[in-house]
């Protein structure tokens, strides 16, 4: 009870303040106040609600029976707009405050909003290997109940906010991905909603086309309502291998090979600057040495970059065990490394011990606290993006990194890019192993011009035949954009089942230059 006493009290003591100074002051220059007296405690309710909620809904196996009518529900609403003479565009809608992307979508101010309660597991078929979802079923959820019945997602992405739909019509990448690729590619089929109200399954054999434009289409070709993605047996424990590397071309090389080995489970790079490395290379098992377990999901320990870092300063390689879910959401206590910039103090041992159970806030609170003012503070003065470029092209486009913006921390996360049709494919007839470089941070370039130094990068990632994950801000212009992406099926598509009066064209959707 001492830790809530004290939160209470504070809470007491920051209003009379906010009434002294004004709410947006202090929710510019001392915003890691607000967060933890206010929406650490409120995520944390968040939180319990809908993992109760997914359990009750899911052991009652009430969900397969009302999926059928949200789904006659959403169908009915998109007749309706076309009755009423299809004046505008149509969009989900969600908030764009609950979704994990920073970008400020302000469409569904102007768009028809489009309801769409799916946030349920509908099935676990484990003869077949498949789960099917809804698209709001978050990586959190995924995880609590597979991994409890013994089973995972070939790639599951890191965030527990992250959903279905999301890293569908968007993507998704976990370290296991040079294995098994994209999010996309282990989804076996989508169910939509199509712009005429019409109910669509798309699988690799049937309505193909349209299973391989959905992923990164954002949205613009028909609502998604249920998918199915494959699973895979899983074991209690990640034996995970920490190995620092120093001189960015044995960086390279030593990131180049671990990820060409299957025999990993799990491969992934943090970069703490340009030639100083921990490479990470796990595998999935049910035994683990004495003396080398680490739950280092538990609210008490070490941020997992630092606990990472610390391999690099002592200059020694680790062996650990780490429980399964754990390790899927190793990043996730302190999103990655940006809760840092929110609370400075969050990795110190008294904070963690005291008011770590509460931590990570929800992203989607923090963008619906944020203002305008900091909001456009972050856009000019903060990095978050996602870079997909070949894996030959590492060390210069870690050099470009360097150049263009300076951040680290970087993750590198590799994974293998199938010969598929769609947005997003290899330049060749045959698949190719790609990186994600991710970058989030405060840029330490000197002069750093968020349009311009982005505009540099994103040049450099066309020239390589790379991708910008679309989440983050984007600033090509229409031809920049259909030069990185290949929008032949995309737009073959779009015309084909009338999405063009109904949906805008994603490139409307997200990228700057074309958002007002």
């Amino acid at each position: 009870m001492e830790p809530a006493l004290s939160l209470a009290v504070c809470a007491l003591l920051f209003l009379l303040w906010v009434r002294v100074k004004g709410l947006e002051f202090v929710l510019i220059h001392q915003r890691w106040v607000f967060v933890c007296l206010f929406l650490l405690p409120l995520s944390l309710i968040f939180d319990i609600y809908y993992y109760l909620r997914a359990w009750v809904v899911f052991r009652l196996s009430s969900a397969p029976r009302l999926h059928e009518q949200r789904v006659r529900d959403i169908q009915k609403q998109v007749r309706e707009w076309k009755e009423q003479g299809s004046k505008t565009f149509m969009c989900t809608g969600r908030p764009g405050w609950l979704t994990v992307s920073l970008r400020v979508g302000k469409y569904k101010k102007t768009h028809k909003n489009i309801m769409i309660n799916l946030m349920d597991i509908l099935e676990v078929d484990t003869k077949k290997q498949i789960v099917r979802v809804e698209p709001l079923v978050s990586m959190g959820q995924v995880t609590a109940l597979l991994t409890s019945i013994g089973w995972t997602l070939p790639v599951l992405p890191e965030l527990d906010d992250l959903t279905v739909g999301g890293l569908i019509m968007g993507t998704g990448i976990e370290s296991s991905s040079h294995k098994y690729g994209l999010f996309q590619h282990i989804c076996t089929a989508y169910e939509l909603i199509l712009a005429d109200g019409s109910f669509v399954r798309c699988t690799p054999s049937e309505n193909s086309d349209l299973f391989y434009a959905v992923p990164w289409s954002c949205g613009t070709l028909g609502f998604l309502v249920a998918a199915e993605i494959r699973i895979i047996p899983a074991k209690k424990y990640v034996k995970l291998r920490f190995e620092p590397v120093r001189g960015l071309e044995a960086i390279c090389d030593k990131f180049t090979r671990e990820s060409q080995r299957l025999e990993n489970h799990f491969v992934e790079g943090l970069l703490y600057s340009l030639d100083e490395a921990v490479i990470m290379t796990g595998v999935m098992t049910d035994e683990a040495e004495p003396g080398k377990l680490n739950s280092i999901g538990c609210y008490y320990k070490p941020w997992f970059f630092k606990h990472v870092e610390n391999y690099l300063k002592t200059n020694r390689e680790g062996l650990e065990y780490i429980p399964l879910r754990q390790y899927y959401h190793r990043h996730t206590r302190s999103i990655f490394w940006e809760l840092q910039d929110i609370i400075p103090f969050g990795n110190n041992p008294i904070f963690r011990y005291l008011f770590g159970w509460m931590v990570p806030p929800k992203i989607s609170l923090l963008k619906l606290t944020q203002g305008e003012t900091l909001r456009k503070l972050y856009e000019q003065h903060h990095v978050v993006q996602d870079m997909l470029v070949p894996m030959k092209c590492l060390q210069q486009a870690l050099h470009t990194f360097q150049n263009d913006i300076h951040v680290y921390p970087i993750w590198l996360c590799p994974f293998i890019l199938p010969s598929q049709p769609g947005l997003v494919h290899p330049k060749g007839d045959e698949a190719e192993l790609y990186v994600d470089i991710g970058a989030y941070g405060e840029p330490r370039v000197k002069h750093f011009e968020a349009r311009s130094c982005m505009r540099q990068l994103e040049k450099f990632v066309r020239s390589v035949h790379g991708f910008q994950m679309l989440y983050a801000d984007c600033y090509m212009d229409r031809e920049e954009f259909w030069e990185m992406f290949d929008g032949s099926l995309y737009h073959k598509l779009r015309k084909q089942l009338g999405c063009q009066d109904a949906f805008p064209e994603v490139y409307d959707k997200i990228c700057k230059a074309a958002r007002h």
